[in-house]
């Protein structure tokens, strides 16, 4: 496993708390409680009704609320005092008026609302918005996190409103916290956080603590009191960890700030005490700016501004091409004028290039790589298929080894072909319920790489390719699969296909499961004192890895990297449009490699040469920008909120017995094994659903957990297949669009883009749905009701088996190879119309029983998922035949079924096994000094 989890990184850097007990949505549940509360007061004040238990009871609830308001801005502290004393003088109306107001306040603003009281106060003159301020006006909150008395913050508050003053772009109120559990709790629940000012003398215990937190937070402030640790660096290191994108100050009473706060680079800027309000203030601002500035999109607002005489080849560029005509115009009125506009093929006026950039994109690249958390970031404008291919090309040359999941998504197979590398395709554990695949487990990893080393190829190895998450939401440990398949082969690169996972970043329960935090984790830890007695002592117990026997070892033990020999190789892809907001085919490579200038700055610029576009779109470059400034700012807040709808459908759907009866959302307990949950997690909600501790663990230690926001709806249990039930019901009826099906499923994702006003409307049809089929179902006859039994047990019992990869054919395989498969040969010997044959299934079947060896020369790939079930070279198995018979998706690329599946001819079997015979994998090449030729290796 990896490296253990600290008492807090098990508590706090992975708590979904914030999640699954929402205490923002607490917050407004007890207001609501109180707005309830009060009203009876009214009620009973009428009636001349009202007792002291009554005003108790209200007493109760501002007591109730109090340790959370404190966390937030509006309506502040002071203020909920103020409430409870009229209630204490029984000034019922004016109190039922006054928390009427402040729910709904609340309810449509949070703590923007602060500036609905100061508006004209901060912008005298300025044509001030009724609610908030000069149009575009962008509130945050800074959090002060100093024990500071009352009238000491309300002075410092004083002083950042003057500085303040005449700013329109950025304003901020100050929230102050006392202690260090009070600003950990503070910047998990508060989401209008963006800065945080900490002072260095601060206690650890809050005195107000929010219980729900106590439990989770007293280990790491025991810990901090038996290490003695300074309290900011404390607040600094966790701040960062659980929320990194804010920007953090230090106020330090010593004319220089210690040492140990300087070392860690934990703080933005340091300031001796607060004696330039003016100072403070234009630095917090100035940080957030800097986070919102986009240089290429700012940069493309500034040229389509511009009076551009348009001569170059591009004739849509200004619109003139559109406007000007008879028969477009309904483009121009549909798109708008700033579209065209800002169409170019120039790269000059800031706009730069996406091939080598200098400018507002390199610019733009080096900050998504700061918010994403990697050394470095590429813009790719042909989505993460694009980004695969450049990734192989930059690490592979013809002949090496890659071990991949066979069900990695066909970009990723493409490529190898393109790069010529020898593929050794990895089984994941199959779902056979749900017809669907998990991921490739670390013991088979394990054992693939050590059996290739056996065999003498390990050095040929040079790239592991994994999907994460997967497309139904199962989530590997990169972290402790990266280190153990290190220990075996130091040099090893990963490549991580996050098409589906770029929100990750942003939450900190996913985060630690992303490519990017585990690199930089393992790089953290690999490179410490501590670890380096940790080898060498389990070295000296463990011995050398070598020889079968210590191979079959080596599966049961959790293997330690040789941080002398370890590089850390490490890249990402991300479809950022899948889960971002940005244009369709946007897309980032983010890379963490320690041999990047030595290895692969040059081999990548080559690929992105090769397969990027040279007249890229403008909008895709500017919405990648636009979609890193979004979440800097506010993807922990839209991430969150994704993670509570996913839990609460999950909820309603198991909590309505007529839903539940048709409908199912599948939970840990069935798409992950028993095995890989070490945790014990079975599901997130429900009878027996995990308790947050339970969860944490589970994000923290398991092999897999599923994410919660992949939500795979089991449709079997109405009559209708994955596919029959999307197009049917969901697109058809509802006009609901979803990801993916299986046989007997469909695929949802709750984005940041879906609100709790589709989950309604989604809820409301399905319930629709099942009323209707309920209702027939009670009027069907006996021979009705058989017929829509079969159909279940058709698509519940009687599922094909999910077929594992059934080998290359010998002609396709390396000499000497373990199960590699020579994917380039296979596919371009399939061009000349000779080598290949069609059979329909059914007489492939017939060949099949025959005892004839068939050989695909295509990807057969169904479409979605878009992972393949053939490739090229590989020996077509029955079962592979019986599961396309069937398969429920209609869009099967590499299948024509009028035609059948496309198959070599023996002759063709024969052609390729004499020229593998005949030809040795092409040697890698060393570069000579001038003047010598290359030689290989």
């Amino acid at each position: 496993m990896a490296e253990p989890m600290t008492t807090l990184e098990s508590g706090v850097q992975a708590h979904l708390l914030s999640a699954v007990l929402n205490p923002e949505q607490v917050r407004l549940d007890v207001w609501n409680r109180l707005r309830e509360e009060v009203s009876r007061l009214v009620a009973r004040k009428a009636e001349r009704l009202v007792s002291s238990e009554h005003v108790e009871q209200v007493l109760a609830l501002f007591a109730e609320v109090h340790p959370i308001e404190r966390l937030f801005v509006f309506p502040g502290e002071a203020r909920l005092h103020q409430l409870a004393e009229m209630a204490r003088r029984h000034d019922v109306e004016e109190l039922a008026e006054e928390v009427r107001r402040l729910v709904a306040l609340l309810s449509l603003h949070r703590d923007r609302a602060v500036l609905l009281a100061e508006g004209l106060e901060r912008w005298p003159g300025a044509g001030v918005d009724a609610r908030f301020g000069p149009e575009g006006t962008h509130y945050f909150t800074t959090l002060v996190v100093d024990d500071m008395a009352p009238e000491d913050f309300t002075r410092v508050r004083l002083g950042i409103l003057d500085a303040q003053r005449g700013e329109r772009q950025f304003v901020y109120e100050l929230l102050q916290v006392r202690s260090v559990e009070d600003a950990l709790v503070a910047v998990l629940v508060n989401d209008d956080v963006q800065a945080c000012v900490v002072r260095q003398d601060l206690p650890l215990r809050s005195r107000a603590p929010v219980k729900q937190f106590r439990s989770t937070l007293e280990p790491l402030l025991l810990e901090a009191e038996r290490r003695g640790d300074e309290a900011a660096l404390v607040v600094a290191r966790w701040v960062r960890r659980l929320r990194p994108h804010i920007n953090l100050y230090l106020v330090t009473d010593e004319s220089l700030a210690g040492r140990e706060l300087h070392t860690e680079r934990l703080f933005d800027r340091v300031f001796y005490r607060y004696e330039s309000p003016h100072e403070l203030n234009v630095t917090v601002v100035d940080g957030v700016r800097e986070r919102y500035r986009t240089p290429f999109f700012d940069a493309l607002k500034e040229y389509a501004s511009r009076p551009i005489g348009n001569f170059h080849a591009l004739p849509i560029a200004r619109g003139h091409s559109v406007y000007n005509s008879r028969w477009l115009r309904d483009m121009g009125d549909f798109y708008g004028p700033n579209i065209f506009m800002a169409e170019s093929s120039s790269t000059a006026g800031g706009l730069d290039s996406l091939l080598e950039p200098t400018g507002s994109i390199k610019e733009a690249q080096e900050k998504a790589a700061r918010t994403f958390g990697a050394r470095h970031t590429f813009f790719v404008t042909n989505g993460t298929s694009t980004s695969n291919k450049i990734v192989h090309q930059t690490l592979l040359q013809p002949g090496d080894v890659v071990l991949i999941d066979r069900n990695c998504h066909k970009s990723h197979h493409y490529g190898l072909v393109l790069a010529g590398a020898h593929t050794v395709y990895l089984d994941a554990y199959p779902v056979r319920e749900y017809a669907m695949y998990g991921g490739v487990p670390l013991r088979a990893l394990k054992a693939k790489l050590l059996e290739l080393r056996d065999a003498g190829r390990l050095e040929r190895v040079k790239l592991v390719v994994l999907t994460n998450c997967t497309f139904d939401g199962l989530v590997y440990h990169p972290q402790r699969v990266m280190e153990e398949l290190l220990a075996i082969k130091p040099d090893l690169a990963f490549l991580w296909d996050e098409a589906w996972f770029a929100y990750a970043t942003f939450m900190p329960l996913a985060r630690q499961r992303t490519a990017m935090a585990a690199a930089r984790r393992m790089s953290e830890r690999l490179r410490g004192r501590e670890y380096r007695d940790e080898y060498r002592a389990w070295r000296a117990r463990r011995g050398d890895l070598g020889g079968p026997a210590a191979s079959g070892q080596a599966l049961d033990e959790r293997l330690l990297p040789d941080p002398d020999k370890v590089r850390i190789r490490v890249y990402a892809t991300q479809s950022t449009h899948k889960s971002l907001s940005a244009f369709r085919q946007g897309s980032m490579i983010h890379v963490w490699d320690d041999d990047f200038e030595r290895r692969a700055a040059a081999p990548l610029t080559e690929a992105y040469f090769t397969h990027i576009t040279t007249s890229p779109n403008h909008q895709l470059v500017a919405s990648l920008d636009l979609a890193r400034r979004q979440v800097d700012l506010e993807g922990f807040a839209m991430v969150k909120e994704a993670y509570q709808l996913a839990l609460r459908l999950r909820e309603r759907l198991r909590e309505d017995p007529l839903l539940h009866r048709y409908l199912r959302l599948l939970d840990a307990d069935q798409m992950v094994p028993e095995g890989f949950r070490q945790s014990g997690l079975d599901r997130y909600v429900g009878p027996g659903a995990a308790s947050v501790d339970a969860m944490t663990r589970a994000w923290a230690q398991d092999e897999f957990v599923l994410d919660p926001t992949r939500l795979t709806l089991f449709t079997a249990l109405t009559g209708r297949n994955g596919f029959a039930f999307r197009s049917q019901v969901l697109m058809k009826r509802l006009g609901i669009q979803v990801n993916h099906t299986s046989i007997n499923t469909v695929l949802m994702n709750a984005t940041i883009g879906v609100t709790w006003g589709s989950l309604s409307f989604l809820l409301d049809g399905l319930r629709h749905e099942v009323e209707q089929l309920d209702a027939r179902l009670a009027q069907a006859t006996a021979a009705e009701r058989r017929l829509f039994d079969g159909q279940v047990r058709a698509i519940t019992e009687e599922l094909p088996p999910l077929p594992d990869f059934s080998g290359f054919h010998e002609a396709f395989e390396p000499d000497g190879g373990v199960g590699e498969g020579d994917l380039r040969s296979a596919f371009f010997l399939a061009y000349r119309e000779e080598n290949a044959e069609y059979l329909s299934l059914a007489q492939a079947s017939e060949a099949l029983e025959a005892g004839r060896a068939l050989v695909s020369t295509r990807f057969v790939v169904p479409y979605p998922p878009g992972f393949p079930i053939l490739v090229p070279g590989q020996r077509v198995s029955p079962g592979i035949v019986e599961f396309m018979r069937k398969l429920d998706v209609k869009e099967v690329h590499g299948y024509r079924p009028e035609l059948g599946l496309s198959v070599f001819t023996d002759d063709a079997l024969d052609l390729a096994a004499s020229r593998g015979r005949e030809v040795e994998p092409p040697a890698r090449l060393h570069w000579a000094p001038e003047g010598q030729p290359p030689s290989p290796h």
